[in-house]
């Protein structure tokens, strides 16, 4: 890894940073609650995975007709998508528990169901979470060619039109994490501030062994074991696929490519103009947080600022400590974005897409891509 140049300042934001960190803990305190995961988030673990494993084996014993089995194929890719954002997430940030041979465990569901959790560590806990919506650094902006995604990024003509086909786009997603993605992110020599990144031989075996596996039971075992054509197969598997990859992609874009959101760079010095906690209020927003049930499936992911700003605290608590960072916010006078429903932000979304479509293109610049991790 190079020098790191970027910096994050602590003018004038001392105050909110300490206020907001000691009204968390106060809570957590006062409430006599862990960090981690409750009874809840366990027993939403259990429902995720079971039902998960109960749809699958429904479609391997052949005993339903076409449509049931299409149902059940959808209901697969729901159920794939819930363990991503409910399972997978909070343990691959180690806040699902104090152990972290639990959260190593829980977090290979990830691997299970065709993704990579070692390089989503580098590319989302790190990356991501650390250099929050800056271009030419956040991977999270450059997730496709077909997408502009920033203001600091080169348009096409095709762009004209990207908030009517991403849609489609953003269906692919698990398609393209299964079989593309991540081989890519293991081949490149430089992830982000990381230069010639090596790999152990470890996390090469994982992920030839996990994506072995997830080929088997996606692939081989249905074809095996079911009297089916092969374009049946195709029509069952893409409709799993393509039902988890746009609950995942349109999920993941409501955060921070919606409407009020910053995409704010570092000066020729590589200074930030905000502290990282008031950075992540900036680029970050809310959704839907009154809709329990969304949040329940989504492993409160509506709650956004949250999760950037506490990421290794169980999503469970998310609701709860939301109410304590937007009075924090406004007691020292910092951006608290958030749409009110899942259908706003979405909406919110669209606009974005269409006016980053729409926009000129900038002028070529060469971008700081040398970032401090800590």
């Amino acid at each position: 890894m190079t020098n790191p140049t970027i910096r994050f300042s602590n003018k004038n934001a001392a105050l909110f940073v300490d206020d907001v960190k000691a009204r968390v803990a106060a809570y957590f305190e006062q409430q006599g609650r862990s960090r981690n995961a409750n009874g809840q988030m366990k027993l939403k673990t259990v429902i995720l995975l079971g039902g998960s494993v109960v749809a699958y084996a429904a479609i391997l014993s052949g005993a339903f007709g076409p449509w049931a089995m299409l149902a059940l194929s959808v209901l697969l890719g729901v159920g794939m998508a819930g363990i991503g954002f409910s399972v997978a997430h909070d343990a691959l940030h180690g806040a699902y528990s104090g152990d972290a041979r639990v959260n190593r465990w829980l977090g290979y569901t990830f691997d299970l169901v065709g993704a990579n959790g070692y390089m989503w560590k580098i590319t989302h806990n790190v990356i991501h979470h650390t250099y929050t919506n800056i271009p030419g650094v956040d991977e999270d902006l450059t997730v496709s060619p077909l997408l502009r995604l920033s203001p600091g990024a080169q348009r096409t003509a095709l762009h004209r039109w990207q908030h009517v086909y991403c849609w489609f786009a953003y269906s692919l997603s698990t398609l393209n994490w299964v079989f593309v993605k991540d081989y890519q992110q293991f081949l490149k020599r430089d992830i982000g501030p990381y230069k010639d990144k090596r790999h152990s031989a470890r996390e090469w075996a994982v992920l030839v062994v996990a994506k072995l596996f997830a080929y088997v039971w996606m692939i081989v075992l249905p074809l095996v074991l079911l009297p089916i054509t092969w374009w049946q197969f195709a029509v069952g598997f893409l409709a799993m696929h393509l039902t988890a990859g746009i609950i995942l992609g349109v999920i993941f874009q409501l955060a921070h490519v919606v409407e009020g959101i910053a995409y704010p760079e570092p000066d020729a010095s590589g200074q930030m103009e905000h502290a990282w906690l008031v950075h992540e209020l900036h680029t970050t927003s809310n959704f839907a947080p009154g809709n329990t049930l969304l949040s329940w499936y989504i492993g409160g992911l509506n709650y956004q600022i949250e999760h950037h700003l506490f990421p290794q605290v169980c999503s469970v608590h998310y609701p709860a400590l939301s109410r304590i960072v937007r009075a924090a916010a406004e007691t020292h006078g910092i951006p608290y974005h958030s749409q009110p429903t899942l259908f706003s932000a979405m909406g919110s979304h669209f606009a974005m897409l269409k006016r980053l479509g729409r926009a000129p293109a900038p002028a070529p610049v060469v971008p700081v891509i040398e970032r401090a991790l800590s």
